[in-house]
């Protein structure tokens, strides 16, 4: 099973106010969540770029200027970072986030490093060096998913909350069989929407779990959808379309660069753009015609007509 940790970033930004009152008791009292949020991910892949695969980096960070409601600051940045394995350098990398976000904006900055991993002895909760009487300690917020209370989680009704029980799920049964992770995971998407909170949220929430569960076993996976969509008595589970479309599109701008070489940049963009999304959507459709899925439900997903689909081979 292999967890799809960018949906981290997306669920981070779908859900940042829950975040905050996740994280803060008296958020209503320090934030001010009329004014809204800016999310600075280009600054920030500026002062440190990501990796090359935009798909399965190694961890997934925010950065996000936040108004707040103290006369002293009109708004402050909130760093967060998602690590999903071990690394030593974890907390040396997190100083180095700081002092570059503090040296491009001079403002208050607080930091969340989020451990989505299984490794129990691994939680760096600070950065310290020493050397001939200079000394610096940099401390940020940690938040280990897998130690967190099953109980505590299910009793909010903060849509966080949920995200985290849904990651904590997919964590425990890293070693479960296929058919215990299904049911595990069916039963939370039922209690899921039980709960007291914006339509669009939990369909955000739903779509976080698909995801973020990723069966590797593709007839697992129909299964999984299937009993889903279902569930929340739709044909299709919004969001997909949007996933799909998103992969798409950077795919086919890597092509269209390569291809803008040789036929000029503007033309050969467009030209990639649109054979890397096509392509994509094909592949997509394919994968799930061989795990047994109907048909017309790959056609609502994908947009490919039935008759398209059955001559993919």
């Amino acid at each position: 099973m292999k967890r799809n940790d960018i949906l981290w970033k997306a669920t981070l930004e779908d859900l940042f106010d829950d975040f905050l009152r996740f994280f803060y008791p008296d958020a209503e009292q320090l934030f001010d969540f009329e004014k809204g949020f800016e999310y600075l991910d280009k600054e920030l892949d500026q002062l440190f770029p990501p990796e090359a695969d935009n798909y399965a980096p190694r961890y997934v960070d925010k950065l996000v200027k936040v108004f707040t409601l103290q006369d002293d600051e009109e708004w402050i940045l909130v760093h967060i970072e998602v690590q999903g394995y071990t690394d030593q350098e974890f907390a040396k990398r997190m100083f180095q986030y700081y002092y570059r976000i503090l040296d491009k904006y001079d403002k208050p900055i607080t930091a969340f490093a989020i451990f989505a991993d299984t490794n129990k002895s691994f939680h760096p909760r600070y950065y310290e060096r020493n050397f001939l009487g200079t000394s610096i300690r940099y401390a940020f917020n940690t938040y280990k998913i897998i130690e967190q209370n099953d109980a505590k989680l299910e009793a909010s009704n903060n849509p966080f909350a949920m995200a985290v029980l849904s990651a904590k799920l997919i964590l425990s049964n890293a070693k479960s069989n296929y058919e215990q992770l299904f049911n595990n995971a069916f039963e939370l998407a039922k209690r899921l929407l039980t709960k007291q909170m914006p339509k669009d949220k939990v369909r955000k929430l739903m779509s976080f779990l698909r995801y973020y569960l990723h069966f590797e076993n593709n007839e697992m996976f129909a299964k999984f959808e299937q009993e889903i969509a279902i569930l929340t008595e739709r044909k299709v589970t919004m969001g997909i379309e949007e996933f799909l479309l998103d992969r798409a599109e950077k795919k086919g701008i890597e092509k269209g660069l390569e291809k803008g070489l040789e036929k000029g940049l503007k033309k050969g963009l467009e030209e990639g753009i649109e054979k890397g999304r096509a392509e994509t959507i094909k592949e997509t459709a394919f994968k799930m015609k061989q795990s047994g899925l109907d048909l017309t439900l790959i056609s609502n997903i994908t947009g490919l007509s039935v008759q398209e689909i059955e001559k993919l081979f």
